[in-house]
């Protein structure tokens, strides 16, 4: 079984989890990409999340660089939470994962559907070849070890 920490594993999905994979994490980062939530009481209202939760969740967003903290106004010291290059790479992962919720877990059809701005087309999410742009499914799809992989 796996403990709170994944320390064992060399998997780049394990050490992801690590950094987004406690409950309200993709919440918070969601709220972020889609809605331009920057403040602690705009996360608070919209999820109704416990401020100490919340207060963990994004101190451990900014350590691991998701996000980064600016000072709202000179006058005031409350601060925003921004999202880095970093944070905002999850979109595609909270997109995925909405479509596979929008399949298997909205049995009245999708609550949310994204839209590109530029045209209004929807986007979605898809696994391609980068050799023959193909989009392989299921078993079609392999793995193997990487450059990251211990030497046997």
């Amino acid at each position: 079984m796996l403990g709170r920490t994944y320390d064992r594993e060399n998997c780049s999905v394990a050490r992801t989890l690590e950094i987004v994979g406690e409950r309200w994490s993709l919440l918070i980062l969601r709220d972020a990409i889609f809605a331009g939530s920057t403040r602690f009481t705009e996360f608070q209202r919209q999820l109704g999340i416990a401020p100490n939760i919340l207060a963990s969740r994004l101190e451990r967003f900014v350590a691991a660089g998701l996000m980064r903290t600016r000072r709202i106004s000179e006058e005031h010291a409350t601060h925003e939470y921004v999202l880095t290059d970093k944070g905002r790479d999850l979109q595609a992962v909270i997109i995925a994962l909405t479509e596979w919720g929008d399949r298997w877990a909205a049995p009245q059809g999708p609550p949310i559907i994204y839209r590109h701005e530029g045209c209004g087309g929807r986007i979605r999410q898809h696994l391609g070849c980068d050799s023959c742009d193909a989009e392989p499914l299921g078993d079609q799809v392999g793995a193997q070890p990487g450059p990251g992989a211990p030497r046997a």
